[in-house]
């Protein structure tokens, strides 16, 4: 495909076509065809009269209502681009025959003042970390600004910056559609199918270069920091549940990585497992990254839907690109979209997004969305360099190159991480369920957290013949028919009897208690079942969200994470409570685990990447249950 071909196109303005730089090519993919707006996932069309057909996707963040989770509607197409053509021309040609006159932005801004921006955070913090919705929310706020250009030539000046200036990306991108416009530089591939490998590319932890550039020095400093470290271990663990809900083998993990770009360095890890499923069902359930939502990811819409004051649009989506492949299939290659600017009517918008945790400084926050806001503008040339080293963002010279990942000492930062990192996901699982409980059934019970998908993996690794159902909609027969139920972890305050979903989870872990029929209790539920037992529940003083912790469980350490803001707690030195065995903290009382006749429970999430010892832990306590 020829320059003349695309200087058609963009001569038309009603011509819909979409250009791709994918990471380390040295061409530039050119997409052209029609363009059709569909209601699901499922809808994509990737079949037209029995041929297979190459799709684009712009899959904005108001999908997430596939997956039963709530969202702002803003009536924001999922919108396709059914391929007609796809060429390549050579980057160097294509930087040439774009324009290069800057554009100047005007009225530019915050759509939420910074203050009031701080005020949101504070109450993200209090009334949602605080009472135990979630480990970590992202809020967002737009840098919005007008412009006296028309659109296209805007969006295609912007690209030639990109690819003149950025590196480093997963994907660089620019979208035409009637009436989307959009432009960007994604780092994060959030999902990709080929040949029935899943990959996932968590990446969270956010250097911003000094001036001058990066140096050994300070992104040592960045790289031995805990709170940047755990962020990633976070990330991961919800990946995972992902993955553990599409791929077979639940998912394995290697890395970390660095990700380094322009004026920015990332750390990641990469997640692969193998799956059989439709690639729009692949995508179905793992939107979206949490990386740009918060965990547990069905609360974290939840929150997002109460403290943002507009609908999402296109932000935390995803573009897709969907291609035929040998099997008579498709792939998918499907980055986030962030570091994006969209383009309507004349107006350009960024939206950027601040990761909210239980330790976030307010201020520190705000300062985080300038920053990446100015880092995404200082990229496309709309805002001078003195003006994004002023928002923190700064500044390498364009096209400079390091190799920070190949010096010995980074190289051991990054992998001693995996030394608290549980052995199960960082093998290779396979897929032959022969364990002990081989021939027993297992129901695990759904309370709102998808660490489920990633404990039933666990389970079935086991042995056990795992079904998982959402508490909402169990039925009792079910909970009465399995050999051994397992109730599962959910966030929220396990004493708010007045929630029907803790109202149901209570009257699951009592029907079977008053059976005596095997049962596990994790998380929110080991705390329902402390209740039951007459053990008092408090909050904590600092949550335990991504916190790892070396434990006594029943005669043993256990290193086990931990994602919990309340606690069952005992007089230390308690042992026993009304015939129970009680693992406590000597210290503070805080209940670990508990055990009794048919039963057993432990606080800590025995699946997370955090558990080097949850595989061992869980088998003993189902054990113990179902002996």
């Amino acid at each position: 495909m020829t320059l003349s071909r695309l200087a058609e196109l963009t001569a038309d303005p009603t011509a819909s076509f979409v250009l791709i730089a994918r990471d380390r090519a040295d061409t530039v993919e050119l997409l052209t065809g029609e363009v059709a707006d569909v209601d699901l996932l499922a809808d994509i069309p990737l079949a037209i009269d029995g041929t297979p057909r190459e799709v684009f996707a712009l899959v904005p963040y108001r999908q997430v209502r596939e997956r039963g989770f709530v969202a702002q509607d803003d009536g924001a197409p999922l919108r396709c681009l059914i391929v007609d053509e796809h060429g390549e021309i050579e980057t160097p040609a294509l930087v040439d025959a774009l324009p290069s006159a800057p554009v100047p932005l005007h009225d530019d801004g915050f759509d939420i003042a910074d203050e009031e921006y701080a005020a949101i955070v504070e109450k993200v913090i209090a009334e949602e970390i605080g009472r135990g919705e979630g480990a970590n929310f992202v809020i967002r706020r737009d840098f919005t600004a007008s412009i006296d250009v028309d659109d296209r030539t805007a969006a295609l000046t912007w690209f030639r910056a990109l690819l003149t200036h950025e590196r480093g990306a997963y994907w660089t991108f620019a979208v035409f559609t009637p009436g989307h416009i959009a432009v960007g530089a994604s780092p994060e591939a959030h999902v990709v199918a080929r040949g029935g490998v899943v990959t996932m590319n968590p990446i969270s932890g956010t250097f911003r270069h000094p001036a001058g550039g990066a140096t050994r020095e300070t992104l040592t400093d960045f790289l031995s920091s805990t709170k940047e470290t755990e962020e990633l271990f976070m990330v991961v663990d919800e990946e995972l549940k992902m993955m553990s809900a599409v791929c077979s083998d639940g998912g394995r993990i290697t890395g970390p990585h660095l990700k380094e770009m322009s004026r920015l360095t990332h750390t990641e890890y990469m997640l692969r497992g193998r799956s059989a499923l439709d690639p729009r069902d692949i995508l179905r359930e793992t939107m979206f990254a949490p990386t740009v939502t918060g965990s547990p990811m069905q609360n974290a819409c939840a929150v997002i839907r109460r403290h943002e004051r507009k609908p999402r649009g296109y932000y935390s989506g995803v573009a897709a690109l969907f291609t035929p492949n040998a099997e008579g299939g498709h792939d998918v290659d499907a980055p986030i979209l962030i570091r994006t600017v969209y383009l309507q009517d004349g107006t350009l918008s960024v939206p950027v997004g601040a990761t909210l945790v239980r330790h976030s400084d307010p201020l520190g926050e705000v300062s985080e969305t300038h920053g990446k806001a100015a880092g995404v503008l200082g990229a496309i040339g709309a805002i001078d360099r003195d003006r994004v080293a002023e928002a923190r963002s700064d500044a390498d010279a364009p096209g400079e190159t390091r190799a920070l990942a190949d010096d010995p000492v980074i190289a051991e930062l990054l992998s001693s991480r995996n030394a608290r990192l549980a052995e199960f996901w960082l093998n290779p699982q396979g897929e032959d369920f022969t364990g002990p409980f081989a021939g027993r059934t297992a129901l695990v019970v759904d309370a709102e957290d998808r660490f489920t998908t990633m404990l039933a993996h666990q389970l079935r690794h086991l042995g056990l013949g795992v079904t998982i159902a959402p508490w909402s909609e169990v039925a009792d027969a079910d909970v009465d028919a399995a050999d051994l139920v397992v109730a599962g972890p959910g966030p929220g305050d396990p004493r708010d009897t007045a929630s029907p979903r803790i109202a149901r989870m209570r009257d699951i872990v009592a029907r079977r208690l008053d059976a005596g029929a095997p049962l596990l209790a994790v998380c929110l539920s080991h705390q329902i079942l402390a209740d039951r037992l007459g053990i008092a529940l408090t909050p904590l003083d600092s949550p335990h969200q991504g916190l790892q912790k070396s434990v006594p469980v029943f005669g043993e350490n256990a290193s086990i994470g931990f994602y919990n803001t309340f606690t069952a707690r005992v007089v230390p030195g308690t042992e026993r409570v009304a015939g129970v065995e009680v693992s406590a903290d000597s210290g503070s009382g805080d209940v670990y685990a508990l055990r009794g006749a048919h039963f057993a429970s432990v606080q800590g999430h025995l699946e997370s990447i955090l558990s080097r010892d949850g595989i061992r832990t869980l088998e003993r306590l189902v054990a113990h249950a179902v002996a």
